[in-house]
């Protein structure tokens, strides 16, 4: 069995697209029919986002923490326990390619790193995007971590010690465990995801805040 986890935190505007991709992503034939379970994290949500889940047919929980390393690490070890033996983790803010859980099973490695596309940019500046696009290194062997395209084994994971009860970079730990529990690990480009370029800030330091920073650099207003 296949899991997928979603920490969701009032994500009611963009969490409808994220279930829509997450299902195709599911029903892959090269998947053979294996079972994927997707499972939302709703956490602290006050707005419609656990009505959203239900009508899509999906999974959730609901916790207490808004903190997304605890809400994945809730998430995981509920598919865990009930045996999974692949996770995969995307953001509400985002949609998989079809093939998404394919090219992750495809790298034949402990975890996979995958990189991030913006599909829209919405009134972010070219000149901001132009920056970003400079430092970002969209192909295989590159050295970005994303909480949006990151896929593990549960064997892995487990030996690695879990996501931490970290507010913002809980994914970027999580890699440096495995990296120190002699995980293999494939950067790569092939599992596909878009995010979204918002910069509504949901956690200091996190994509937003990091997008925010760019726009200041250029002495762009926001």
């Amino acid at each position: 069995m296949i899991g997928v986890i979603i920490p969701v935190h009032n994500e009611e505007k963009l969490l409808g697209n994220c279930l829509v991709a997450l299902q195709r992503a599911a029903a892959h034939p090269e998947l053979n029919g294996e079972t994927v379970h997707i499972l939302v994290v709703l956490d602290s949500c006050t707005d419609a986002s656990a009505q959203i889940a239900l009508a899509h047919g999906v999974a959730s929980i609901a916790v207490d923490a808004r903190n997304v390393g605890e809400a994945r690490a809730t998430g995981v070890r509920l598919l865990v326990d009930q045996g999974a033996r692949w996770l995969a983790c995307t953001d509400a803010d985002s949609q998989v390619a079809e093939d998404w859980l394919v090219a992750q099973l495809h790298q034949g490695t402990d975890v996979v790193c995958g990189t991030v596309q913006i599909a829209d940019w919405g009134d972010i500046p070219d000149e901001v995007q132009a920056e970003y696009q400079g430092r970002y290194h969209n192909g295989d062997g590159h050295r970005h971590i994303h909480g949006a395209n990151l896929g593990f084994s549960a064997l892995a994971y487990i030996r690695a010690g879990g996501f931490q009860p970290l507010a913002v970079d809980e994914d970027v730990e999580l890699v440096a465990r495995f990296q120190q529990s002699g995980a293999s690990i494939a950067w790569t480009a092939m599992p596909q995801v878009v995010t979204s370029a918002r910069l509504e800030v949901r956690m200091a330091g996190g994509f937003a805040d990091y997008l925010r920073t760019l726009t200041a650099s250029q002495q762009v207003p926001v």
